[in-house]
């Protein structure tokens, strides 16, 4: 009798915790389609669920809202040095264009003239241009990264900093704590114990310290005296050099700026330290124009702590707004509905779409998701390629010959609804023109996909593809 009173002590504990979780879903849900899911699995299966909604079901980070509010208090008078600093580098053009005026109102930040933004390929040029930019530091140096290896780059960095900081030279860090799981305990030590301030990126509230594998900082960033930043694709680690056997070589893309996009970039670096250590370190916020500089740049920081969701609505407005062509280079694409509807309406009106993915993505599930695409697709016009040399981990749009963006976003939920994310989205036509020759080189190292790929497999592996598709959230 008294195993049966816990059982059924137990049986309304489960359903009084699914009901709390609903009733959460139902305040604060984003997407009908996962808080039907979630509601489902709540009441059907609460002992597995429940389980997996404290792993990913949170939707918003509230603990960062309320830090962001907060810090708004700490950082104004920064916002008021940003924008006396940059003021005679503020662009108009650009945002005589409705499709561009509208991102600006999107991340309340304006397009900067006078920069100098330099594409850098693979990631032999990225490593080469980063070092020489670390060694180039005097004041201070702000990383920010998703992933942090112990190996011989995350080392090679590590030695790096560790110089600046014997020559007085400023440094703050920030890794992600999920991402940069296997760092060991020495490696941050030792940047600590020379003076560096650094910081992981936890998920959750940090007094509960509650476990949460959503709200990843998928960010890669560095500024060096605000002076000169990178972003892009590229983490600290050995397998952009080829050194990862199995999908080598990994092909990324990364981005450097210099001039007055580079003191928007650390606006959007200050957000994140506010978070993570609760305080606003002194920057530089004068900068200088580089030689030579006249590239227009826009700073996109997208992050589930927005109004909007940013990323979604950036990828769309790219979209709606091609005229000629959309070209898109992501390694895990696992769009939603608006999504691929917004590139069929592309495609059907007479733009070109081409989406490139990897032939090999690092997680297998990914490539059956992405395969479950290629019916609507093809019935579209829209022209998905897989790059076959090793594992195309880039980030890449481009917009007619309008405008190009390198970034850290990919086309799947987690960067569009819970990952931070940073683009960079530059108008002028040489670094266009530098993309398009890159995406067209890309595009020569790929094979076409249609319906028939999908439709010729066996039947188990189309219903793997379907089947996954609909974890496409959790992706």
């Amino acid at each position: 009798m008294g195993n049966i009173s816990l059982l059924a002590l137990l049986v309304v504990l489960l359903y009084g915790l699914s009901f709390y979780c609903i009733f959460r879903i139902l305040l604060s849900y984003r997407t009908t389609q996962g808080a039907v899911a979630w509601i489902i699995a709540l009441l059907t299966f609460p002992y597995i669920a429940l389980f997996l909604y404290a792993l990913f079901g949170r939707n918003r980070f509230s603990g960062y809202v309320r830090a962001r509010r907060t810090g708004d208090q700490e950082v104004a008078h920064l916002v008021d040095a940003l924008q006396s600093a940059i003021g005679q580098y503020q662009s108009g053009a650009p945002q005589t264009s409705p499709e561009l005026r509208v991102l600006t109102s999107l991340v309340r930040l304006p397009f900067t003239t006078g920069n100098h933004c330099r594409l850098l390929h693979n990631g032999s040029e990225t490593f080469d241009a980063l070092f020489d930019a670390l060694d180039k530091a005097r004041s201070y140096v702000l990383l920010e990264f998703y992933i942090v290896r112990n190996d011989h780059i995350g080392r090679r960095v590590q030695d790096a900093l560790l110089r600046k900081l014997h020559e007085g030279v400023a440094v703050y860090f920030i890794y992600d704590d999920i991402g940069s799981a296997g760092l060991p305990t020495d490696y941050i030590e030792s940047l600590s114990q020379a003076g560096a301030q650094i910081r992981a990126f936890d998920s959750g509230n940090r007094r509960r310290r509650r476990f949460q594998i959503n709200f990843r900082n998928h960010r890669k960033l560095l500024i060096c005296d605000g002076q000169v930043g990178f972003v892009g694709g590229i983490n600290l680690g050995d397998e952009y050099l080829g050194a990862e056997p199995t999908l080598s070589p990994w092909r990324d893309t990364h981005c450097q700026v210099e001039g007055p996009a580079v003191r928007v970039l650390q606006l959007s670096f200050l957000e994140d330290w506010y978070w993570v250590a609760n305080r606003v370190p002194p920057l530089n916020w004068n900068g200088h124009e580089p030689e030579g500089g006249s590239d227009n740049v826009l700073v996109l920081p997208s992050s589930p702590a927005d109004d909007f969701e940013t990323c979604t609505l950036f990828f769309l407005n790219c979209i709606n707004s091609a005229r000629e062509r959309i070209w898109i280079a992501s390694p895990y694409f696992v769009p939603d509905l608006q999504i691929v509807n917004a590139l069929q309406l592309a495609s059907l009106r007479g733009v070109d779409v081409r989406i490139i993915i990897p032939e090999n993505p690092d997680h297998k599930l990914i490539r059956l998701a992405a395969y479950s695409y290629l019916v609507q697709a093809s019935r579209a016009g829209i022209n998905i390629y897989r790059y076959q040399p090793g594992f195309m981990h880039q980030k890449v749009l481009l917009v007619d010959d309008r405008y190009a963006a390198v970034g850290t976003a990919n086309l799947d939920n987690r960067s569009m609804r819970l990952n931070f994310e940073m683009t960079l989205l530059v108008t002028s036509s040489s670094f266009v023109e530098a993309v398009t020759r890159m995406l067209e080189h890309d595009l020569t190292e790929c094979i076409q996909l249609t319906a028939k790929d999908y439709q010729d497999r066996s039947l188990l592996f189309r219903l793997a593809c379907r089947g996954v598709r609909l974890a496409a959230p959790l992706l």
